[in-house]
């Protein structure tokens, strides 16, 4: 497939690209070369492959999908530069 100069003028205005009137005839080229590999890709059956989401056979590891509280209270409280009670005290920053 050949583009035109004024489709590559238009591709380009589409992807916001400044091309110089010089170079529309080798970025038509180009583009076409594209288009080809494309139309060649969609011409191989791919049918019978699976789809995948790497390259590798890979499991991730899965958790117990669990509510709980933690229960970690004075763990996380350890780490209040100050506290009032069960609580974080912070700086007032409302007047």
């Amino acid at each position: 497939m050949s583009l035109d100069p004024e489709t590559v003028r238009t591709i380009a205005a589409l992807a916001r690209l400044r091309v110089a009137a010089d170079q529309l005839g080798h970025l038509g080229e180009e583009l076409s070369a594209i288009i080809g590999f494309v139309e060649q890709l969609q011409g191989v059956d791919t049918a019978d492959v699976a789809p995948m989401t790497s390259v590798i056979d890979l499991l991730l590891p899965e958790r117990v999908d669990a509510v709980t509280d933690g229960n970690c209270r004075e763990g996380v409280l350890a780490n209040a530069p100050e506290r009032i009670d069960c609580f974080y005290a912070v700086p007032k920053v409302v007047e």
